[in-house]
């Protein structure tokens, strides 16, 4: 087996995705990093990827369910907004680990050659492990509630990636920005606040469809997090609608944002070890 690494001028396009393949043992060993810096070196550890969710559900059932009163179109309110946790704190974790991961690696990349895409890629386990805790978190409520889940289920693993596409995109921008323009590292917690309000989180996306109608809907899906977490609540709680033309959007829009965030990481990569 041949282990050499060719490095030829004018030919990085040719074997930059083969390299990915080749680097496969690197992705694995900072993914495993990640993780154990993540629940090793802080005070909670694990207790905190439980903590949030609970909290968030706790707030948002006393305000929005009790005090505003919105609908949880036939769930208990409990299991909607845990159902809509789960893919929001997947997405904000993904976008917040892989933003930081280039300027977090300075010293790796520049000293070491490999495909830079590894770095933000690799950081995203991090959300897949609190995505399982939070999973957990989820199916006790709907025991508790009696809300059992069915074959929609099945659909779980293409919306755990649709949510990937989703956070990765806009991660692979904002990281290559801010190798460059280091203000971009206070853009992410403001966007990740001010995400989580307008997209239905706390409430459900009938609640726009309801006040603003089809069109009102149609521009509220241009948020493409709005198609995952209805994706997830009609695949885990099965009275939850899912809207097909507002949920095309979305998905068509974290498309195109992965598209574009990985052509502009691509473009700049080359001048990444020099600026950073």
């Amino acid at each position: 087996m041949n282990d050499e690494l060719i490095i030829e001028a004018g030919r990085s396009e040719a074997h930059y995705w083969r390299d990915l393949w080749r680097y496969r043992e690197l992705f694995g060993f900072l993914a495993w990093r990640d993780i154990l810096v993540r629940y090793k070196q802080t005070v909670l550890g694990v207790a905190w990827a439980i903590i949030r969710p609970i909290l968030t559900i706790l707030v948002s059932t006393v305000i929005f369910g009790r005090i505003a009163g919105l609908s949880s179109e036939g769930l208990p309110y409990p299991v909607m907004v845990c159902a809509g946790t789960l893919p929001w704190y997947f997405f904000s974790g993904a976008l917040s680990e892989s933003s930081q991961s280039l300027v977090g690696n300075a010293n790796l990349i520049s000293k070491v050659y490999f495909p830079r895409l590894i770095l933000p890629a690799s950081s995203v386990i991090v959300a897949f492990v609190d995505f399982g805790i939070t999973l957990g978190i989820l199916g006790g409520l709907m025991a508790w509630y009696h809300v059992w889940p069915t074959l929609r289920l099945l659909w779980m693993p293409l919306f755990v990636v649709l949510a990937l596409v989703t956070a990765l995109g806009p991660g692979l921008l904002v990281t290559a920005l801010n190798v460059k323009y280091r203000d971009f590292r206070y853009i992410i917690p403001f966007v990740v606040q001010f995400g989580q309000f307008v997209t239905p989180v706390m409430y459900s996306s009938g609640e726009i469809l309801k006040k603003f109608g089809e069109p009102g809907l149609m521009l509220y899906s241009l948020n493409p997090m709005v198609g995952v977490v209805d994706a997830f609540r009609w695949c885990l709680a099965g009275s939850a609608p899912l809207h097909p033309v507002p949920f095309l959007v979305s998905c068509t829009v974290s498309v195109l944002l992965l598209v574009f965030g990985l052509w502009y990481f691509r473009r700049t990569e080359k001048s990444f070890a020099d600026v950073i």
